[in-house]
């Protein structure tokens, strides 16, 4: 059974999962195998290290004593952004991903956020799924990092409008 924990940087399981995200992220980027060079360059123009206290949060997904997945985000401008969201293959396809989203989204409701955000790539298809089916939108760029692509956005506190009921 998975269970959904906060991590803290700095930790080695915290570290393990988020180096081998950026891995993952950076050769899907190149198309081969990630360098050594490569890494330690994504791993220091990508810190994580305030994913925690009042500027942010790291979600760790646990099945039994490993770590399968994370989540993170950082307050900015008033939303949440997320980052470092990746779940080991072996565990992909088992709603793990949706399951931290929708634990930072709680998150974001309860600290006040307006909306969660994020970049990400076209070519990671199955996380643009998840994403729009989680009902977040397209929107234009917001940044400017090397590896994505595509911008979402999602309200968390949509303006009600009411009709109104008699004269």
């Amino acid at each position: 059974m998975v269970t959904i924990e906060v991590g803290f940087p700095g930790t080695a399981e915290a570290d393990g999962i988020v180096r081998t995200y950026l891995i993952d992220v950076v050769s899907r980027y190149h198309g081969r195998p990630a360098t050594d060079g490569e890494r330690d360059t994504a791993l220091a123009d990508e810190p994580y290290d305030d994913l925690q206290g009042d500027t942010g949060i790291l979600l760790l997904a646990r099945d039994g004593d490993a770590v399968v997945a994370c989540a993170g985000a950082r307050f900015v401008e008033g939303d949440l952004e997320l980052t470092k969201v990746f779940t080991m293959p072996a565990a992909r396809g088992q709603g793990v991903g949706r399951r931290l989203i929708l634990a930072l989204e709680e998150v974001a409701r309860d600290r006040g956020a307006r909306a969660l955000r994020l970049d990400t790539r076209s070519d990671l298809v199955e996380a643009c799924a998840m994403y729009e089916g989680l009902g977040f939108r397209s929107v234009e760029a917001f940044d400017s990092g090397p590896y994505a692509d595509r911008w979402y956005r999602k309200d968390l506190n949509p303006t009600v409008h009411t009709l109104p009921t008699g004269p």
